[in-house]
């Protein structure tokens, strides 16, 4: 794995990388945020007084909220976070649209950086079975030498024709089209608790989960650590998610 280079140290040649980046760069989210939401319905404004109050006292109220779906107290909250991921994960990322506000780095405003995407030796390779009841498992060494070799040989060439157009003139939005869904890209992604445990549900496997998923490796990848952020900023209502299957409210 060979980290994003920087700014000082750009680089034509292509670096390779087998992980994702989330980083947590804003947020207001707590449980009271849950509790105050959901009490406005019988203490008016009064219900402000649970921000001062220790929400362990109540998570009894964040367990049924989740338990029965009651699902808008758990929205009056915000997480922004940092990706650095593959543009094939952004693309399934931008399937979840409410409750998700993007911002995405531009190929038509600046240089793309040759980052490329390559799966470790812990990602599974080979598919087997039909749609819906297909699993995956360890790839051969041969196998993972191929996928490793292929994909660095093609990010070369794709990355050497964009430079190409480049230093031809070739405008940036034109030029980007050579680029592959291998390439990585950055974005900050705006959601909140609830929008979030919809994610989660679909995105990342859990033993917990009352409804099964099967992510694609990589998004999952990001759905893990944005959920390990969650679980310190909101911990009783995390603890509610899982105890009820890992169903969004």
């Amino acid at each position: 794995m060979t980290d994003t280079p920087t700014e000082d140290a750009k680089t034509d040649a292509p670096t390779f990388r087998s992980d994702v980046t989330v980083e947590l760069v804003k947020h207001s989210a707590a449980d009271s945020d849950v509790l105050w939401a959901a009490r406005v319905s019988t203490a008016g404004e009064q219900s402000l007084e649970e921000i001062t109050k220790d929400p362990e006292r109540s998570k009894g109220l964040i367990n049924y909220l989740m338990r029965d779906r009651h699902g808008s107290p758990f929205e009056h909250n915000s997480m922004t976070f940092f990706i650095s991921a593959p543009i094939f994960v952004f693309r399934e990322f931008m399937r979840h649209r409410v409750g998700w506000s993007y911002n995405e780095e531009s190929g038509r405003y600046r240089e793309l950086e040759p980052v490329f995407y390559v799966p470790g030796a812990s990602r599974k390779l080979v598919q087997e079975g039909r749609p819906g009841k297909y699993v995956f498992v360890e790839g051969s060494q041969e196998q993972y030498e191929l996928t490793s070799r292929a994909m660095e040989d093609s990010y070369r060439q794709a990355y050497a024709a964009y430079q190409e157009m480049l230093a031809g003139g070739v405008a940036r939005e034109v030029a980007r089209s050579v680029l592959p869904v291998g390439l990585f890209s950055s974005m900050y992604a705006t959601c909140n608790a609830r929008s979030l445990m919809h994610f989660l549900g679909l995105r990342t496997q859990h033993e917990l989960a009352a409804v099964p998923s099967f992510p694609q490796r990589e998004i999952e990848m990001v759905g893990e650590k944005m959920e390990a952020e969650w679980a310190k900023l909101m911990p009783l209502t995390y603890a509610a998610f899982n105890k009820n299957g890992r169903v969004a409210p």
